[in-house]
């Protein structure tokens, strides 16, 4: 008995890796998140049963019931995908789904995935890293749990390089009020993108102190920091970043 729990990847289906796509073409059923790619999904064979498993506004489906289902299906012997976007381990929960696995004596396969935290920044044309701009980047929550401590963004400020924001965008002028109050500039450059790696990829640049007043739809990446300057896409570097 054994469950893959598969990274899909930030969208596009050719950002799969080799080992997702043969998992996909060989399950019996396929135990999916909202986030997973349309043409992702469209790589799931017809024989093949699909759950959507996915968290919308006004349909949250419990963790402890996915866990539930995911023991279930293992225990039925059947070839189990548990496809979760971008890396199951990076903010999927995959480490709760795995735990819960294990618990039931259920074996557990990991196919790690490409993060939409390095992802989705690489697809506008920002490295989240740039020597002599960014030696580090943290990647970090926007959505806490009730009762969970909030992240401590001003100290979060004062650590330099990049930041990455994932599940941020409801809370975005708050975070940036924390951040410019922990020392960053209001004039901070700011790049958010939705659908990374998709035909329907929008991205959205500000400033740090027009956060929270600029456009910006959910699910989206939001990167804070002096490389979210950079369009690498299209146009060289601004002088004042590159390193000599």
């Amino acid at each position: 008995m054994t469950v893959a729990l598969v990274g899909a990847g930030p969208g596009d289906p050719d950002l799969l890796t080799v080992k997702a796509a043969r998992l996909l073409a060989e399950a019996d059923v396929v135990v999916h998140d909202a986030l997973v790619g349309a043409g992702v999904l469209a790589l799931i064979p017809e024989s093949a049963e699909r759950i959507d498993v996915g968290k919308r506004p006004g349909r949250a489906t419990p963790q402890e019931m996915i866990s539930a289902l995911l023991v279930e299906l293992g225990r039925q012997g059947k070839r189990v995908v548990r496809l979760k976007g971008g890396d199951p381990f990076v903010f999927g929960r995959g480490g709760e789904e795995a735990i819960a696995l294990l618990d039931a004596g259920i074996e557990v396969e990991i196919v790690p995935g490409i993060t939409s935290s390095i992802a989705a920044p690489a697809a506008a044309g920002v490295p989240v890293t740039h020597r002599g701009v960014s030696a580090a980047f943290t990647v970090v929550t926007g959505h806490r749990r009730p009762g969970e401590p909030d992240v401590d963004w001003q100290a979060l400020a004062k650590v330099g390089g990049t930041i990455v924001i994932l599940m941020g965008v409801s809370h975005r002028a708050a975070i940036a009020d924390e951040l410019i109050a922990g020392g960053l500039g209001s004039d901070t450059p700011v790049m958010a993108v939705r659908q990374a790696t998709t035909d329907d990829e929008v991205i959205v640049r500000c400033r740090l102190g027009e956060l929270g007043t600029t456009a910006v739809e959910s699910p989206a990446t939001i990167v804070v920091g002096a490389v979210a300057a950079f369009d690498l896409t299209s146009a060289p570097a601004p002088a004042s970043l590159v390193a000599h």
